[in-house]
């Protein structure tokens, strides 16, 4: 049985105020229609809450118990109201970004840093894995939202479905992939290099279960080169450590090598007819609304972007 809340409130009234016709006052209605809501609520019940022997009302064994429980009641409507409230203002709440090592370290930290500052009190968490990996997470909703580098494989699918079925996607920037090298290397002195170039020299690439990984294999198969792989990680840092020590040319974002270029410690080199163009997106489940928190954290990633949509492909953010 689900009681009216309004026979409730006409109850909990005539208590409040002593009297039915306080309690119409204080409910802006008619003393008869109080009356006929607490009527209802005893027949509704099959117990009498008032006794009705003298001028004001007296609770009944029934109408103390019903008290209680309406005070709780609406003691609680009222802190459902006040956390709606606040979590409609996002001044409480929970975000999952789901992304990989890279955006994390490169991309995101200036989105994150603003988001904090901006929503204090909104937990954020970050759950780190392969742009792939996080693609299916979101479609799981196990994430509230995942930033990616894109294309993803041609060849994931989603719960039997292909990535278009089953998210949206927001594009928020170009990504270029780019060879790093040893200044001591034999292709440290080139500024661009195709798939052909490489060919000859041991490469060090992320693991199977990147984005990254699976653009190099389909260059290097479309050209019907030998691939020699030397090292194979899923950290980048670890593959730019490895290409400063001589053990191969690393293929890595080009915005995670800023520090190394400035200080001259591994040489860059563009990538030329190495595949489709590759960016950075934002994925959410299609059939499912993004959470406040994750469209306030995607319209901050957007506006981090723009500014960078004009800048040179040498300077995008990954």
């Amino acid at each position: 049985m689900l009681l009216d809340t309004g026979r409730l409130a006409a109850f909990a009234a005539v208590v409040r105020a002593g009297g039915f016709s306080k309690a119409a006052n204080e409910l802006g209605k008619t003393q008869s229609s109080v009356s006929q809501s607490v009527l209802l609520l005893e027949r509704e019940l099959g117990q009498k809450l008032f006794s009705r022997d003298g001028h004001t009302p007296r609770l009944t064994d029934a109408g103390r118990a019903l008290l209680h429980r309406t005070t709780r009641i609406f003691d609680e409507m009222a802190l459902a109201e006040t956390e709606l409230a606040a979590l409609s203002e996002l001044r409480f709440g929970e975000l999952v970004v789901g992304t990989s090592d890279t955006l994390a370290c490169y991309f995101l930290p200036p989105v994150f840093a603003a988001f904090r500052e901006r929503y204090p009190h909104v937990e954020l968490r970050l759950d780190n894995r392969p742009s792939p990996v996080i693609a299916e997470r979101v479609s799981e909703r196990q994430v509230d939202l995942g930033i990616v580098s894109l294309p993803l494989p041609e060849t994931l699918e989603l719960s039997g479905r292909k990535l278009s079925q089953r998210l949206d996607c927001v594009v928020l920037a170009a990504q270029e992939d780019v060879a790093v090298c040893a200044p001591s290397h034999a292709l440290a002195q080139r500024r661009q290099i195709t798939v052909r170039d490489l060919a000859p020299h041991p490469l060090l690439l992320l693991d199977r279960t990147t984005s990254s990984r699976a653009l190099v294999e389909a260059a290097f198969a479309l050209e019907k080169a030998p691939l020699s792989v030397a090292l194979e990680m899923s950290s980048v840092e670890v593959l730019k450590r490895l290409a400063e020590l001589g053990f191969g040319v690393a293929i890595v974002p080009r915005i995670s090598v800023q520090r190394e270029l400035e200080s001259g410690t591994l040489c860059v080199l563009t990538l030329k007819d190495f595949g489709p163009r590759r960016s950075v997106g934002a994925l959410t489940p299609r059939a499912f609304p993004p959470t406040r928190a994750a469209r306030a954290f995607l319209a901050l990633a957007q506006d981090y972007s723009r500014p960078r949509r004009s800048s040179s492909s040498s300077s995008s953010p990954k």
